[in-house]
């Protein structure tokens, strides 16, 4: 979801996707600093011409044994694709409503009559993110005979309207009017060159959200949707209350021995908190906390209140490396700008796997340090931590997917410190609510998501989507992960991360995401089979 998770609410502590991704999303939630994601593994990132201190030594090279199997991304992608724009209507539910440009790939090397229309639903980052990574498009548009089309979100990537002055006109960023977008445009594309195929969906985190409601909002635009890591079950007023802990309890599962992890690590992690409380509250010991966890001079440890932005930094290398947990060198969730090490989460708790005495704050904080630096120090050039340096995504894509996590996408989440190896954090909707008041002027719908897409009342009531979650990815709590009928069904990644199925193949995939792909193969070619089955039954007629 970009990223695939946002930035999180200051009164709240509470971190949240995109999203995905978060959203982060990302994401993911989850963008805007995307630089074509070729492994950027050669680049210099320090300009200094003397010679600088040593980097943090995080001492990666003995853990990660699989150092070049990274994630294959082909290099010559978005040069077998056309960049185009395409004018839409800002409102498209108001007569006269202005214009913007909205940024479109289309990549048909691979098109043959009779064949079908891939088609991205763009999430929270520009889209050149998503066009480089989801291979699970790309590897089957050979045999599917596919046009590649990839659409990027409004207010997102260069699909920006209003220029400088955007944040002035946020209540035309929604998802209603960003799938309206999807909707308009596969009909322009259609008719304008005159096609008459199927179109399949794809899209992940925030993205596969998007793509499911879309295939149930515009089933006739449409014919199915593969829907990676999608958390629409993360919402209040289902049938079924939310279970707002599940985040943060499938972090720590990525730290537990159970998932691969040091037997310790999570009981060690969950003593960190305490250790920074307790430092932070002489003098003397926040300047032990501040050494020991490396970080800036520059960076303000004067109080309790900056001791809990420290912890809250912290907690977020751990949500994003879980979402990250691949099993093999990844440059997504850092947006192609460096490289997470295979199971990030198993290389981080390798750093914190000892034993360490009761009263040694400081050494439990020191083995943390370079636990942080596997996300932190990604780039291995990082001489200490600046707090504010921490963000995988650009500050306007952070604050439009704050836009619409206080418009319409609000996700609670609760921290209980017992079941997650975090810190006591209840929900607090008020905290929330103030902030969106504070930061947009609007009050939170809480109701909203369930009321305009359906919850589960509507999966029951739909067709063709596959939902696919892997067990090590934190939103999978959320996503849906029962069948609903022959046709809404729910593919488990066992050993997965964030939306690993939609990704490129690599060597060291595990076998559940090979089958869960060869599935989601064969719901297509049924989808796609479905249309033209059809479509001769009408020639018939």
């Amino acid at each position: 979801m970009a990223k695939e998770k946002t930035t999180l609410l200051t009164t709240a502590t509470i971190h949240r996707e995109d999203s995905l991704r978060s959203r982060r999303h990302l994401l993911l939630a989850i963008a805007g600093m995307v630089a074509t994601p070729v492994l950027l593994l050669a680049m210099t990132f320090s300009c200094k011409v003397t010679a600088p201190p040593a980097p943090i030594s995080t001492n990666l090279e003995k853990h990660q044994l699989l150092t070049f199997d990274v994630d294959i991304v082909p290099t010559n992608l978005l040069a077998q694709c056309d960049e185009k724009f395409f004018t839409q209507t800002l409102d498209h539910f108001d007569v006269g409503a202005p214009t913007y440009q909205q940024r479109y790939f289309v990549c048909d090397n691979h098109f043959q009559p009779g064949g079908v229309m891939f088609f991205y639903v763009g999430n929270e980052a520009d889209v050149e993110l998503y066009l480089n990574h989801t291979g699970l498009m790309w590897e089957n548009a050979d045999e599917f005979g596919a046009m590649l089309v990839f659409a990027e979100h409004r207010y997102f990537g260069k699909s920006v309207p209003f220029g400088k002055a955007v944040t002035k006109h946020m209540k035309y960023l929604s998802t209603e009017q960003a799938l309206a977008d999807y909707a308009v445009l596969i009909t322009y594309l259609k008719t304008e060159w005159k096609l008459d195929i199927p179109v399949i969906g794809f899209g992940g985190s925030y993205g596969g959200m998007l793509g499911s409601w879309f295939r149930m909002k515009y089933p006739h635009i449409i014919d199915g949707v593969i829907a990676g890591s999608a958390p629409i079950l993360s919402f209040l007023g289902d049938e079924v209350p939310l279970d707002k802990g599940s985040f943060e309890r499938i972090v720590t599962f990525d730290a537990s021995e159970e998932a691969g992890s040091a037997p310790n690590c999570a009981s060690n992690i969950r003593r960190t908190w305490p250790a920074m409380k307790k430092l932070g509250e002489t003098e003397k010991g926040r300047k032990q906390l501040k050494k020991a966890l490396s970080l800036c001079d520059s960076v303000k440890v004067e109080s309790q209140k900056d001791v809990d932005k420290v912890m809250d930094w912290a907690k977020s290398a751990f949500d994003y490396m879980a979402m990250g947990n691949y099993p093999y060198p990844s440059s997504y969730i850092m947006n192609g700008v460096s490289v997470l090490p295979a199971y990030p989460v198993r290389v981080a708790c390798s750093f914190i796997a000892d034993d360490f005495a009761l009263d040694d704050e400081v050494g439990l904080l020191s083995a943390f340090a370079k636990s942080l630096g596997v996300y932190y120090n990604s780039t291995k050039d990082q001489e200490c931590y600046e707090l504010s340096a921490s963000s995988n995504e650009s500050a306007l894509d952070s604050d439009f997917w704050d836009y619409i996590f206080c418009s319409e996408i609000y996700q609670p989440q609760n921290v209980d410190g017992v079941n997650d190896m975090f810190w006591p954090v209840p929900w607090n909707f008020t905290a929330d609510n103030e902030n969106c008041k504070s930061e947009w002027g609007i009050d939170i719908r809480p109701l909203w998501a369930t009321t305009q897409y359906g919850g589960r009342k509507a999966l029951k009531a739909a067709s063709n989507i596959v939902f696919s979650n892997g067990n090590y990815d934190p939103w999978s709590g959320t996503g849906v992960l029962q069948n609903y009928s022959d046709s809404v069904v729910a593919l488990s990644v066992e050993g997965g991360a964030h939306h690993l199925d939609l990704m490129f193949s690599n060597k060291l995939d595990t076998p559940s995401v090979l089958a869960v792909r060869e599935a989601e193969k064969q719901h297509m070619h049924k989808w796609a089979r479905e249309f033209y089955d059809r479509k001769a039954a009408i020639a018939r007629e």
